[in-house]
């Protein structure tokens, strides 16, 4: 496996551990470690996909990254409400 490979499988990964522990009740969905799980897995993947230039993973991956980012906005400023 290349450097590209490397960056692609780790930021998968990252998305299917969040994903499996939420489903199996392990992690909330509004919790900052999933969120931070989404958004660095996805970027981690829209890089290998924009180095591999795969456009359809690029899309996926870097909606997926910007949702993950809006959400980890979302919770800094109800953290923030909280303090």
């Amino acid at each position: 496996m290349n450097k590209v490979d490397w960056i692609g499988f780790i930021g998968v990964f990252q998305i299917l551990l969040a994903y499996i522990l939420n489903v199996t009740g392990k992690l909330d969905k509004r919790s900052l470690t999933f969120i931070l799980l989404n958004f660095i897995g996805a970027s981690m993947a829209c890089l290998a996909s924009i180095l591999m230039n795969y456009l359809p993973f690029i899309i996926l991956e870097g909606v997926w990254a910007i949702v993950s980012l809006i959400a980890l906005i979302k919770n800094k400023k109800w953290r923030e409400k909280q303090i």
